[in-house]
């Protein structure tokens, strides 16, 4: 009975972390010429719980400052702006892309040539956070 017992809490236990574990697919960053400061990073986030998630930050030592934006219409010109949350739904995918939702890397400390990577570290909700190798690719690599 024991046994059976601490299997049980032991699968419980990982199926429970197995769902809040959000899947990052397909990330890069736009790779930029010397001296250009700012660049984005895309991705699709996978949630795999029974629950909404947001992402609430992101962090990289390769920026002074890594913002959640999105782009609107402001008087029919697309306007970037800053967000505090994306929203991840509850079995399903956020689509961070251009155009769209993506990381902002905002004061460059390093350059952006393709096919060199960058660590970037996503914060959620949840109190969880995931850090992940984001690979750099010139736009005509980009597949949109």
């Amino acid at each position: 009975m024991r046994k059976t017992l601490c299997s049980f809490l032991l699968f419980t236990s990982i199926h429970s972390f197995a769902d809040s574990i959000v899947e990052v697919e397909r990330a890069f960053a736009v790779a930029v010429p010397p001296g250009q400061r700012n660049s984005a990073a895309f991705m699709t986030l996978k949630n795999n719980s029974a629950r909404p998630l947001m992402l609430v930050a992101a962090d990289s030592s390769i920026s002074e400052i890594s913002e959640l934006h999105t782009h609107s219409e402001v008087d029919g010109v697309m306007m970037m702006r800053k967000i505090n949350q994306i929203e991840i739904p509850s079995k399903g995918k956020a689509e961070l892309k251009s155009g769209g939702l993506h990381i902002m890397l905002i004061g460059l400390k390093t350059e952006l040539s393709a096919g060199s990577k960058f660590d970037l570290s996503l914060k959620f909700s949840d109190g969880s956070e995931q850090d992940i190798v984001v690979p750099v690719e010139s736009i005509s690599m980009q597949s949109h």
